[in-house]
């Protein structure tokens, strides 16, 4: 009896040791798919049926826009967050009804929802995503743009097929409930510049226009002849009058009684996606979330007490190499950045191909060499040095190729071919990134390639939630079709400042508010 005790005792300490020696994991999974990184705190079932509907809506997407299914480009990360707890740590300032925001900002380009809402939003989102990837939607009016995500959002995907052509009850309550913007406004105005009492009706009026033009054939004809009138350069009320043969009124009493929605079903043999699914370490638990908070930007007020909270938390996980990363990120920009570049050559003594920390580096010499004239060319030196290392690494980083291209801007040689092609090829793996955008723009007009640059601009300048950089567009692009000197170096700094991760301020990013509930039960 007392041997059989022993061995008990015995047995549970090896397992007490077996447990010490082996990795100790976070709540956090990440699942990894051909178009897609996910994380999740959720089950397993549950993270891997929704990277499916993912791929699933993608492969539609592409189908319904004559595009290869297969993607080949920049994965793009989702950030599934346990309520509005998980979105506040990724932006202290999200609004209070935001169900989902996308994040196209200079160092990661992802977006962060609710992991137990539907998708409706994550979809709307990735639709702007994916949009900014085809040239054919390049000079599509916001309001049609926001009405294709709209439309597009509201899929119903099962096992067997997918079904388009539904509604938000949010959105459809929307209609009922607000007083509707004027047509014009709306064929012509970004959300943001139409007046603030009408903005409530901008989504809910845009989806139905675009739910009335897609659910006939004969007015999915008319919508390809408005477009094409727009991309010719006619203004959108008077091309949308000619291509309907309607007057902004009578389309209006149009809409108003357009009641019955056709759905359309799809079939087809969906690819079955290979999907990776692992367990991140326990330091996820407490920096995943926070570590993309120092990517999208804090306020002026929050830098110090963000820098104090990474510190805090990073302490518990001391020599964990994704740890160091995040303190060396919070000290470098937001702290001690003298103490965040020893942490970050710590952790690159420990791995040298850590992207992310050379990254960092190559932003902390850049940076000093703006501070210190005299030492321009040895500090500009060091920071390529890094980037060379990055790019050696994964020459697949589009934020590698943005450093590289601006590092080269106050060369007296700018812009060479080469620079053009650093360039062009950062804007093929992240064409949804405004600085990138407006950064090769400017190499363009500065190397006399106007066109090109008008063409480059026109989808940003048209962007919904464009905002500064939208407008900052639309005045490059004026000035390319006067063949017009491009922004200076001042300007063109500042405006990458806002996302680069170099200088971070205002928290950027896209969010989609959650409509109020409509009375009466959800569908």
């Amino acid at each position: 009896m007392f041997t059989g005790f022993r061995r008990a005792i015995l047995f549970a300490i090896a397992i007490l040791f077996t447990s010490a020696a082996s990795p100790v994991h976070a709540d956090w999974r990440r699942a990894e798919s051909p178009s897609f990184i996910v994380y999740s705190q959720g089950s397993e079932h549950h993270l891997r049926r929704y990277v499916r509907n993912l791929e699933i809506y993608d492969f539609l997407l592409r189908q319904r826009m004559g595009l290869p299914t297969a993607t080949g480009g920049r994965k793009l990360p989702i950030y599934l967050v346990n309520g509005r707890s998980g979105i506040l740590q990724i932006n202290p300032r999200t609004g209070p009804n935001v169900a989902g925001t996308y994040f196209p900002v200079g160092e990661d380009i992802f977006a962060a929802a609710f992991n137990d809402r539907e998708q409706d939003y994550l979809f709307h989102e990735y639709f702007h995503h994916f949009s900014y990837q085809l040239a054919s939607t390049a000079g599509y009016p916001a309001w049609l743009l926001e009405g294709l995500a709209e439309y597009f959002m509201t899929a119903e995907i099962s096992e067997t097929s997918v079904r388009i052509g539904g509604y938000n009850e949010g959105r459809v309550y929307g209609l009922f409930d607000a007083t509707w913007l004027p047509l014009e406004d709306l064929l012509t105005k970004r959300v943001g510049e139409v007046r603030r009492t009408h903005q409530a009706s901008y989504y809910p009026v845009a989806w139905l226009m675009t739910h009335w033009f897609m659910s006939d054939d004969i007015r999915r004809a008319q919508l390809a002849a408005y477009i094409m009138d727009i991309q010719q350069g006619e203004e959108s009320v008077a091309a949308m009058e000619r291509a309907t043969g309607l007057t902004m009124d009578q389309l209006r009493q149009q809409l108003r009684r357009y009641r019955r929605l056709t759905i359309e079903t799809y079939t087809a043999d969906f690819p079955e996606t290979p999907v990776t699914v692992t367990r991140l370490p326990r330091s996820a638990d407490d920096l995943l979330l926070i570590g993309q908070r120092l990517k999208v930007g804090v306020s002026e007020d929050q830098r110090a007490e963000t820098a104090d909270l990474v510190r805090r938390l990073a302490a518990r996980h001391p020599d964990d190499p994704f740890a160091l990363l995040q303190l060396g990120h919070a000290e470098l920009h937001f702290g001690d950045p003298d103490a965040g570049e020893a942490i970050l050559t710590r952790l690159l003594e420990r791995e040298p191909e850590n992207v992310e920390a050379l990254q960092l580096m190559a932003t902390r010499f850049t940076r000093l060499a703006r501070e210190r004239p005299g030492e321009t060319i040895p500090l500009m030196r060091q920071a390529r040095g890094y980037l060379a290392r990055a790019y050696t690494v994964d020459p697949g980083q589009y934020y590698t190729l943005q450093l590289l291209a601006e590092s080269r801007q106050a060369d007296d040689s700018y812009p060479s071919e080469n620079d053009l092609l650093t360039w062009d090829q950062a804007f093929q793996l992240a064409p949804q990134l405004a600085t990138i955008r407006l950064g090769y723009a400017n190499a363009l007009m500065q190397a006399e390639e106007f066109d090109e640059a008008v063409i480059l601009l026109r989808p940003l300048a048209n962007a919904a939630h464009g905002g500064r950089a939208a407008d900052m567009a639309a005045g490059l692009m004026e000035r390319a079709e006067n063949r017009q000197q491009p922004l200076s170096a001042e300007e063109l700094e500042a405006a990458s400042a806002e996302g680069s991760g170099e200088d971070k301020g205002e928290p950027e990013g896209e969010g989609e508010e959650t409509p109020p509930p409509p009375p009466g039960p959800a569908r």
